[in-house]
């Protein structure tokens, strides 16, 4: 993480794309390693919130590899010192075509939605938000917060014809955990399925794509075999400390890319980590992300925002102290599709 400055100066963004001047990012259905690789993808800073605002990495989508599975964004933010300042305040914003998920290592985060969802989520559970056809909500810290916020922010894209559905929130306080016992490791080991399944063990969360997410903690001098699916492909984000990826030594900032092909992953970690694995089917349609939107074509993202500039289609988010964040303003040429890398 750089970029940071003293407590109390700026205020938390996150679990939104708050960039005034949003990149196009096309992907999907093309593009996938069908092989085992190990691409070391540099992430982007991005300030969030304006020029005071909080700067994460962003790794999806990235210059070569705009998709991990249906998985089309992730930010990783902090660990950042929120004890003086307002911390997180993310006004109300829409979102199409896509779940976000929340997932913290440090803090709390206070979810409030256009359903009338009111959640607060901590570190070890898991907000899962459904956009759909179309939804809106504000993210922030709590008056009562714990001085550290760290953690990720990912999007799924959703597929035909889920993404046209009714939009839906869901809280999830209690998650599989798997430990040294249950998979092959050296040294103290714990798994938290997040989405998806490892190792034969579920987490409860819905997808519209078949999508693993899991937090890996290793102690020092832990090691460890992950079973993986071959039909998928994967990646891998250092969250603290150092973690080698099938001989790949990771550190906080960029992916690994490991393509498909895989039937498991070595890892090990000298003075330990926590990781990030993410993974899923190879996503089979071709996707514009703009703002806070998913869609399919140019026409689709202009709907998008002009609705929610016209207060239609995403409702309302009520006990929101401030104004919705307004749309920026559309490029000058027409979004098109590229396909998953460049």
């Amino acid at each position: 993480m750089t970029g940071r400055v003293p407590a109390g100066r700026r205020t938390v963004s996150t679990v939104s794309n708050t960039e005034t001047q949003p990149r196009e990012a096309v992907c999907g259905a093309t593009g996938v390693a069908v092989e085992p690789v190990r691409e070391l993808l540099p992430g982007r800073e991005v300030v969030l919130g304006g020029p005071r605002g909080m700067a994460v990495t962003r790794t999806l989508p990235n210059r070569t590899r705009r998709m991990v599975g249906g998985w089309c964004f992730l930010d990783h933010f902090g660990p950042e010192d929120v004890a003086g300042g307002p911390g997180m305040r993310v006004a109300p914003h829409p979102h199409t075509g896509l779940q976000t998920v929340t997932w913290l290592v440090d803090g709390e985060v206070l979810h409030r939605d256009s359903l009338g969802s009111r959640q607060l989520v901590r570190p070890g559970q898991l907000n899962v938000m459904t956009a759909g056809h179309g939804i809106a909500h504000s993210e922030e810290s709590p008056p009562d917060r714990s001085p550290v916020l760290h953690g990720v922010q990912l999007w799924a894209a959703m597929p035909d014809p889920a993404r046209h559905g009714p939009s839906s929130f869901a809280h999830h306080p209690d998650l599989p955990v798997l430990t040294d016992g249950d998979v092959r490791a050296e040294g103290e080991v714990r798994v938290t399925v997040m989405v998806g399944e490892v190792a034969g063990v579920a987490s409860p969360a819905r997808t519209f794509t078949p999508l693993v997410g899991a937090e890996l903690q290793l102690a020092p001098g832990a090691a460890a075999r992950l079973p993986l699916r071959p039909d998928f492909e994967y990646a891998v984000l250092a969250l603290s400390g150092r973690v080698e990826v099938e001989g790949v030594a990771v550190d906080p900032g960029p992916l690994l890319y490991l393509g498909s092909h895989r039937h498991d992953l070595a890892l090990r970690a000298a003075v330990g980590a926590r990781a990030l694995l993410l993974g899923g089917e190879p996503f089979g349609e071709q996707i514009v992300m703009w703002w806070n939107f998913v869609g399919r074509n140019h026409d689709e993202i202009v709907r998008s925002r002009e609705d929610w500039t016209a207060g239609r289609r995403f409702g309302t988010v009520h006990g929101y102290d401030g104004p919705p964040l307004p749309a920026p303003p559309l490029p000058a040429t027409r979004l098109r599709p590229r396909g998953r890398e460049r």
